[in-house]
């Protein structure tokens, strides 16, 4: 994954739950999202993306929370975007 743009907030140093995920994420090899970057650089700001993106997500809906998924995951792709 390219590095991000904004060194600060990618080479922040990660707290809990973040810092945990992290070491797990790059122990496997698995690279870590830029949005994850920016949640661990300011967890009292993105808490409010957080709390929505899972109502969006596992909110009452018509569309199923797996249908929900695979529509995100097909976008994700079609933009070339980790998912």
């Amino acid at each position: 994954m390219k590095p991000m743009y904004l060194d600060a907030v990618e080479n922040h140093e990660a707290v809990e739950p973040h810092a945990t995920m992290f070491t797990q994420m790059r122990a496997a090899g698995v690279p870590i999202p830029q949005i994850l970057h920016l949640f661990a650089f300011k967890p009292e700001r993105t808490q409010y993306l957080a709390v929505f993106t899972q109502g969006v997500m596992r909110g009452p809906s018509p569309l199923p929370p797996w249908q929900r998924e695979l529509i995100a995951a097909f976008t994700s792709k079609l933009n070339q975007c980790l998912f």
